[in-house]
């Protein structure tokens, strides 16, 4: 209607220059500024002036000038004004539209005086946006080649700005309008660096603004548009081809990859045109490429077109189908990529027809993908195709296998097992990186082998992997063939993979990466480019508590691995000639130990420590030579390990020299250690004074003169050291530490004496010296810091140790005071271990001096001051004398044991993070708390110690569930102590049993223990179950051992060594199954529904399973007043495997006790609405009746009685219980024929014709399946209720058959390696029978198999694939499409909103009629379609409903969408895309002009790439759930109602 208005005025204006300046509000300079709807107006009038000037020269000239007048007077300042509202932005529309018709009236000379007023505000921040403005409108006027050439480097300049809507505004409108000009396109291209020889790669910020442009020329990139004017008989020019240059594909394919999804959708559009283009010129050619090797990025050939055609239709449908991102959309897709590889290859092996490089871009995509089941899927397809397909090698593969591929398999998730694999197996993603990296190093060249690993195996060291993906991966490597392809530096990438894996808390997984690691240095290192050095400092990056034990399978190849390639390691230059006889390895060993031992004598007391690292590394290559030597030479049985050939060399090597070894010891130990820098030293002769005492035991060297009077010695001298008193005020330095010296000393003494009994030191008189003297002595005995260390703290000279700056601090004599405390205190507790009686309570003496062993309270309480003041590590001693002290002094100073026991606590619970500390401690607390006598005597007066007892095992409890192993612990040592007490323990009770049914508890809660895992938890421990299934294999299962499920196994092999006929045993029984079923019957009732695999159905699943466990030691006694209560659980609501354990204990009480029948029997006289969720438990107890009669004498009666109260049943509407009561009917009508079949020959016509009918009934459809599959079921037809009682069917076999969640399958092997409570050889319930064991789970709903992805989805054809098609191929049409309909406006006789809603990209007329009858009802100005036959199709008048009749319809077709945006933006409407993007607009959040443009998209595709610079805004839709997209009429519908609503928003607050 504006455009009839503008052609109207014109037609009567005589001077259009004029009727300008008169809409412009005249000439002169102050006149206000226009408002956008007069500026629009404008841009209506000059739109519709021809630009030939056709009204005469003058009139020409008028126009041109009045033309200039507009453009520089009104136009340019319009565009210079500030804000940033929706009318702002009106207006800069209309005025830019305006500028644009301006420069085409006033030709080249107007577009160079504004470029050049743009070029000059560029510059200034605020003018910038103008600027940009201004020169898009009149850059496809410019002709000046210098002009030109300023224009393009400032708009390439503002593309590289930091400022997004600076640089996004010369992206989007700057760059692409001066590609429109030939002139310019051009500059423009080589100023993007895509000229032909073009080809390093764009970052991703770069290539998404290229892209941009790029799409927006994408008419003026490819020769189309020229040859369909030599068809029209025009000239063309095409001075520009996109396809020809490898730099240009460089960039489609970062955008094919990149994160940002509407890059990605500008790159696909471009492939899409580039591959159209090349299917209508049919002609060679190639694009350039930056070596002679390989094939192209892009080429075509008129011979192969279909074949070309074809493959990048298929390629560019994946890439649009991967844009879906869900699982179920795009997996019938993957199978397809496939045929991308038959079509890729060429007929001649070895050769690409097409560059990998486009390939990768698919996986990478899959990669990258959000949805880690896409990515997983990704990641197994390419590792199975370069397995199968035996690909030609490209340099890009090894790129992106150690790029792309790794940076994927880094995700943990990726290696969860299969649906349906069994637990403890290889996760698939696992197994398939085993076979692919072995395959890919078979084809690689030799020489390129060294350098993919290195790379490889660097990149495992670059950055922080889970446990998990490094696991994997080392494993991978570990199975690579043999081949020399590392060195020294591989050496060291693998080291720092070590190092990498020592970040990870989990132990397990931890020390199975180590042994890999190791396996992978033996199988891939050239022993001749390494030497024996090198392979030292590797070993010692091991830990040897986590994988190389001396002992395990691993430690054995490594012996292997060094015995035959002793031969051929790395000389060492300085290596000795002389030796050449002797191994290679042993000749290094000798040199460590010659190393190690060197100390000049001149510098012996200045010399520096021998280091722990050097002497763990001397120590393990002594020990791995020794073993190396016994292989060679034969002299070992079938175990290497036997010590004998090592202690033997080390015994006859140490006492040739003892006399001067143990002399030199005494000496330095009793007189000559007087510094600090000595205290190392002391602690080095004192280790090596327990080594040598070692040696002698284990060598069988009998105790004689010679150690006693060594021992006597060092005793006598430390006491006397220690009791010398100092007359000086301050102490001396070497006087106290000559002190620490002696208590260290005395605490050897007091260990050799614990640990080697045999030596028989006890009787030595220095040893009652040393009692005596402990006994007297002032325990937590503080040393004064002496006044050498405060009036010289920072004096080198006189210490010469390294580290005497901290030592000489207080923090450093600090940690002196602390050894010198804990060295007390194992003296102590070696005297209170030794001594026969405690007195109970303190002896009443009114001397100071009375004896500390004889002060028992006083001794208590100084070791709780002595846990308040020694660290940490050094409580250990204390913990141990609390042992002893706290159970006699319970009953008279309770509330200090009670102190003793919150103090001891609150420590352990401080080290849960402290590793190496941390065990230790925590043994000594569970000894010290849970010592029987200890339990005993708090248990017996049931006060305040017994309750802290009982809260501690609650908080030992809640800790196991962060910190694996903890109630491994406390749980293991009280079993072991009441069913087995340890002899030598002289404080054991005469029955610590008596302790377990006080603190019945603790088992209780172990029988029931177990952590609900979230995912990545589950994952963690479905890893564990696979590297503990490697057993003795991997060596991490030798030397650790910390599982949850122990628990359980500790709990349940307990019970099982319970001897019912013991009084005790007995009691304990029955209170354990009581307190078990009350566990049941509170869990029943706070939930009375519950999920499957939930808490409340772990924990009675464990409850239940413990009673089965109970039943064989439970007399008729304790039934009588329990099974009531067994039987009422069967009415619970309850999960199929506790169903099926509370039928199997029902069996076998009614089988062992049949006079509990008629109370099995009252259970079927329940109301029917107790009955309708438990009958059919009760009638599968009836389908084991031939087990439960066989101990009832007169079987006839029982069979009747079966039969009455099974038929009932069989009638029974609901279509389960029916098919229960068949089954048992079968069961004991057969039963009646073989036992006395005489007697029910009256009931036979009767029964027989029933179950025929009902067979009959059963014959057809799902009720035959489901017959047939009740009966099939392993607890009806294979479950024996007596031949399959065994540990493995109750927590293995049940459990899996019962489908319950892996976490609680108990395999046997954890019963059989948990040793520390062995069951008697003649304990026969270990194993499932066979014919259980190998059933596979079933259940009533059929299980879903699914199919294989890859195999059976090759012979699909593409039509069962959604076809996303872009539809910018259709002819353009008329102009002027408006004036179509101005007729139908004038017969609405209603107001319209200024809405257009534009929907011709939408294809189907369900959608089209939907958005007609929206648009209408709302109001909406026009709907825009792409087709105005669409009103004719009868679905969309079904939909419509006649809407159309009263809504301006206008069809613009695709093709001519560009136009129609541009021409609609100049009249002042924002044009609003209905699109995701990452710069998208909330709806909730926007506010829409009153003009607004909504475009919506294609149904598949969405909003073109060439259309998306286009908008204005993108707004979104906020999604919670999981699918991505609504349909577009919902999305159109959802918009269009909010426009409507803030319009009336709006209206109403006018008003």
């Amino acid at each position: 209607m504006e455009l009839v208005l503008a052609d109207t005025l014109l037609s009567q204006s005589r001077d259009p220059g004029a009727l300008l300046r008169g809409v412009c509000g005249g000439g002169g300079g102050g006149e206000p500024q226009l408002s956008a709807e007069r500026v629009e107006a404008l841009c209506f009038l000059l739109q519709r002036l021809p630009g030939d000037h056709g009204s005469g020269q003058a009139g020409a000239e008028g126009l041109e000038q009045a033309a200039w007048e507009v453009a520089l007077g009104r136009c340019l300042p319009l565009l210079r004004g500030a804000g940033a509202s929706p009318e702002r932005l009106r207006l800069v529309r209309s005025a830019s539209g305006a500028l644009r018709h301006c420069v085409r009236l006033g030709g080249p000379r107007l577009a160079a005086r504004v470029a050049e007023e743009a070029l000059a505000e560029l510059g200034a921040a605020p003018g910038t946006e103008a600027a940009v403005e201004a020169l898009a409108a009149v850059a496809t006027w410019l002709e000046e080649p210098a002009l030109l050439e300023r224009a393009v480097g400032a708009a390439l300049a503002l593309g590289d700005e930091e400022e997004e809507v600076v640089a996004l505004g010369a992206g989007r409108l700057l760059l692409p309008a001066l590609g429109r000009n030939r002139a310019a396109l051009g500059l423009v291209w080589e100023g993007l660096g895509l000229g032909q020889d073009a080809a390093a790669a764009a970052t991703p910020q770069r290539a998404g603004r290229t892209l941009l442009v790029l799409s927006a020329l994408s008419d003026a990139l490819f020769p189309v548009a020229a040859a369909q004017e030599d068809a029209a008989g025009g000239e063309a020019e095409q001075a520009l081809d996109a396809r020809l240059s490898r730099g240009f594909w460089k960039v489609v394919q970062e955008g094919l990859t990149d994160g940002d999804g509407l890059c990605r959708k500008r790159a696909r559009y471009l492939l899409k045109r580039a591959v159209d283009v090349s299917d209508k010129l049919r002609a060679d050619w190639k694009c350039s490429q930056d070596n002679g090797n390989g094939p192209n990025l892009f080429w075509w050939s008129v011979e192969k077109n279909e074949e070309l055609l074809k493959f990048w239709e298929n390629y560019i449908l994946i890439m649009e189908t991967l844009e879906g991102n869900q699982i179920h959309v795009i997996k019938p897709v993957l199978p397809k990529i496939n045929s991308l590889y038959e079509y890729a290859l060429s007929e001649k092996k070895g050769s690409w027809l097409f560059h990998p490089s486009w390939h990768m871009c698919i996986y990478k995509r899959m990669f990258e993908s959000e949805n880690k089941t896409l990515t997983r899927e990704g990641v197994i397809h390419f590792l199975e195709i370069c397995e199968t397909k035996c690909l030609p090698i490209s340099s890009g593969f090894s790129e992106f296998i150690i790029g792309p591929l790794m940076d994927a398999l880094s995700e943990s998730s990726l290696y969860s097992r299969s649906p349906g694999q069994v637990i403890g197996t290889c996760p698939p993603l696992g197994t398939k990186l085993q076979r692919f990296l072995a395959t890919y190093l078979a084809f690689l060249p030799e020489e390129e082998k060294g350098s993919f690993l290195l790379k490889f195996i660097q990149k495992m060291s670059s950055r922080h992997w889970c446990a998990v993906p490094i696991l994997f991966l080392s494993m991978a490597l570990a199975y690579i063939p043999p081949c020399k392809a590392l060195g020294t530096e591989g050496l060291l990438a693998l080291r720092g993979v070590l190092q990498c894996t020592m970040i990870t808390h989990q132990i397990l997984l931890r020390g199975a990466a180590q042994c890999y690691l190791l396996q992978t240095a033996m199988h891939l290192t050239d022993v001749e480019k390494i030497s024996l050095s090198d392979i030292s400092g590797f070993l010692m990056s091991l830990r040897p508590e986590e994988s190389l034990s001396r002992g395990t399978v691993l430690w054995v190849e490594v012996c292997d691995w060094l015995c035959v390639n002793d031969s051929y390691f790395r000389k060492s230059i300085n290596c000795d000639l002389v030796h050449q006889e002797k191994s290679s390895l042993c000749i290094y060993v000798q040199s460590l130990v010659e190393d190690y031992l060197k100390a000049p004598p001149s510098k012996r007391e200045n010399c520096f420590m021998p280091d722990l690292f050097e002497a763990k590394l001397v120590a393990t290559m002594v020990l791995l030579a020794a073993d190396v030597e016994e292989m060679k030479n034969k002299l070992r049985s079938k175990c290497i390990y036997a010590y004998n050939g090592v202690l033997t060399f080390l015994w006859n090597s140490v006492m040739t020299a003892a006399d001067s070894i143990l002399e030199f010891i005494i000496r330095r130990l009793t007189s000559e250690l007087n510094t600090i820098s000595d205290l190392d030293r002391c602690n080095l002769y004192v280790t090596l004074l327990l080594e040598l005492v070692n040696i002698c035991v284990k060598t069988g060297w009998k105790p004689g003169p010679f150690l006693w009077s060594f021992i006597s010695s060092l005793t006598n001298a430390s006491v006397h050291n220690l009791q010398e008193s100092n007359s000086e005020q301050e102490p001396k330095l070497g006087v106290q530490i000559q002190k620490v010296v002696s208590m260290a000393s005395l605490r050897v003494v007091c260990d050799i004496s614990d640990q080697k009994p045999e030596l028989q030191l006890e009787s030595l008189p220095a040893v009652d010296n040393l009692k005596s003297f402990i006994t007297m002595a002032q325990l937590n005995q503080v040393l004064n810091k002496p006044c050498s260390v405060e009036t010289n703290r920072y004096a080198k000279s006189i210490f010469c140790y390294s580290f005497s700056e901290e030592l000489v601090s207080s923090q450093g004599w600090g940690k002196i005071v602390a050894h010198f405390v804990h060295d007390q205190w194992v003296c102590l507790h070696f005297i209170l271990n030794h001594q026969n009686r405690i007195p109970l309570s303190e002896e009443k003496n009114p001397e100071l001096l009375l004896p500390a062993i004889q002060r028992a309270t006083r001794t208590l309480q100084s070791a709780l001051e002595a846990l308040t003041i020694l660290p940490s590590d050094q409580v250990l001693p204390v913990f141990r004398c609390m042992k002893i002290l706290v159970p006699k002094l319970l009953g008279s100073s309770e509330s200090l044991c009670i102190e003793a026991f919150h103090l001891a606590w609150k420590i352990i619970s401080s080290l849960s993070n402290t590793q190496l500390i941390f065990w230790p401690n925590l043994k000594a607390f569970v000894q010290f708390v849970f010592d029987p006598e200890l339990l005993a005597v708090a248990a017996s007066s049931k006060g305040q110690a017994y309750s802290k007892i009982r809260e501690i095992i609650f908080q030992m409890i809640e800790m196991s569930t962060t910190r694996t192993g903890v109630f491994n612990a406390v749980l293991s040592y009280c079993c072991q102590s009441w069913i087995a007490p340890n002899p030598g323990n002289l404080s054991a009770l005469e029955n610590p049993f008596s302790n377990a049914r006080d603190y019945s508890e603790l088992i209780i809660e172990a029988c029931v223990f177990g952590t609900i895992f979230r995912r990545d938890q589950r994952l963690i421990q479905e890893v564990h179950a696979f590297v503990e299934n490697l057993g003795d294999e991997c060596a991490v299962n030798v030397v650790t051992e910390r599982d949850d499920h122990y628990v359980r196994v500790c709990a349940i092999k307990f019970l099982c060594v319970l001897d019912g006929s013991n009084t005790l045993h007995k009691m304990f029984i029955d209170d354990l199954a009581n307190k078990l079923l009350d566990k049941d019957e509170l869990v029943s009732k706070s939930r009375t529904r519950y999920y499957v695999n939930s808490l409340q159905h772990r924990v009675k699943n464990r409850l239940w399973q413990t009673l089965l466990i109970l039943f064989p030691k439970l007399d008729q006694e304790f039934l009588n007043g329990n099974v009531d209560r067994i039987l009422q659980a069967g009415f619970s609501n309850n999960q199929a495997s506790i169903k099926y354990l509370i039928e199997w204990i029902i069996i076998l009480i009614l089988h062992k006790y049949p006079q509990f029948i008629q109370k099995f029997w009252d259970c079927f006289s329940y109301g029917e609405e107790q009955l309708k969720t438990s009958i059919c438990t009760f009638l599968s107890v009836v389908s084991h009746f031939d087990i439960i009669i066989q101990n009832i004498s007169e079987k006839k009666s029982v069979l009747k009685k079966a039969l009455v109260v099974v038929l009932q049943w069989c009638f029974n509407h609901n279509f389960s219980v029916r098919l229960y009561a068949l089954v048992a009917l079968k069961k004991i009508w057969g039963m009646c024929k073989m036992l006395c079949g005489e007697e029910f020959e009256a009931l036979n016509p009767v029964i027989e014709s029933s179950l025929h009918q009902v067979e009959n009934v059963h014959g057809t459809g799902n009720a035959k399946k489901n017959w047939q599959r009740i009966q099939e079921h392993f607890f009806f037809a294979t479950f024996h209720p007596l031949k399959d009682y065994s540990l493995e069917t109750i927590f293995y076999t049940l459990p899996r058959l019962s489908e319950i969640i892996e976490d609680e399958w108990i395999l046997l092997c954890k019963f059989t390696r948990f040793t520390d409570i062995p069951l008697e050889s003649t304990f026969q319930s270990y194993e499932s029978r066979t014919e259980l064991l190998d059933l596979k789970p079933s259940d009533w709903s059929q299980q879903d198999t699914g199919f294989n992805s890859v195999d059976s989805d090759n012979q699909r054809e593409w039509t069962d694939v959604q076809k996303k098609i872009i539809p910018w191929k259709n002819s353009i049409p008329d102009l002027d499409l408006e004036l179509v309909f101005q007729d139908r406006a004038a017969k609405l006789g209603k107001s319209n909103s200024s809405l257009i809603v534009v929907a011709s990209l939408i294809n189907k007329p369900t959608n089209l009629g939907g958005l007609c009858r929206t648009s209408e009802i709302f109001g909406a100005s026009a709907l825009v379609v792409g087709s105005l036959h669409c009103i004719n199709d009868k679905q969309f008048q079904y939909l419509s409903v006649s809407a159309e009749q009263w809504l301006p319809l206008i069809e613009v077709k695709p093709s001519q969408l560009v136009d129609y945006l541009q021409q609609k933006k100049t009249e002042g409407y924002t044009i609003i895309g209905v699109e995701q993007t990452a710069k998208s607009s909330d709806l909730t959040e926007y506010c829409f002009p009153e003009k607004s443009l909504l475009l919506l998209g294609n149904e598949h595709e969405g909003i073109p790439a060439n259309l998306i610079q286009h908008l204005d805004v993108c707004v979104e839709i906020p999604q919670q759930g999981v699918i991505r997209s609504l349909n577009v009429h919902v999305s159109g519908a959802l918009l269009i109602w909010e426009y409507t609503r803030q319009q009336m928003i709006k209206e109403k607050g006018l008003k």
